[in-house]
């Protein structure tokens, strides 16, 4: 019997899933749930180097050529690791969770970015989603609240088209 995980959009999206439960908990109550974020973070960082490292390059490879809509992906996974940086913050959290709902849609649709990519693996999806599976761990820094975090992060923000101030990271 199918868990619904057995396919690269199945096990993506039910990463996307957990990962939103996580962003849930660790924005719960009025005081950060920190071990909650902590997760999210280890979590979220994995999933962007798997489509990273893994999915968008053996899409392209296959096609020939990168997805269209895979320079938009990675300026969002630019800004959203960027927003990791800093310690958290409602705000932190709030325009992650803005990010995260359209960037999922991308990827989630039935015609989206992983119907596409399990749709270009063909006899290779197997062997790909295993790749997906066993991505390990990545690394990750504690958080870095100098000077210069903010005002990255904002650029990181514009350069994937969301306005900082809309997302209440002003400055």
């Amino acid at each position: 019997m199918s868990d619904g995980h057995d396919s690269i959009a199945g096990y993506l999206t039910a990463d996307h899933e957990q990962l939103g439960e996580l962003l849930r908990r660790a924005r719960s109550g009025p005081s950060l749930d920190q071990d909650a974020y902590a997760d999210f973070r280890r979590r979220l960082l994995r999933h962007i180097a798997i489509e990273e490292k893994i999915l968008l390059p053996s899409a392209a490879r296959i096609r020939g050529e990168r997805l269209a809509i895979a320079a938009r992906l990675r300026a969002d996974h630019g800004a959203l690791a960027a927003l990791l940086v800093p310690s958290p913050t409602h705000a932190i959290i709030d325009a992650i969770h803005t990010i995260l709902a359209a960037h999922n849609a991308i990827e989630e649709s039935p015609d989206g970015v992983y119907a596409e990519c399990e749709r270009l693996a063909g006899a290779e999806a197997v062997a790909l989603l295993a790749k997906l599976r066993a991505a390990p761990e990545v690394p990750v820094s504690p958080h870095n609240d100098g000077p210069l975090v903010m005002p990255a992060a904002r650029r990181a923000l514009t350069r994937a088209g969301y306005d900082p101030r809309l997302l209440g990271i002003g400055g």
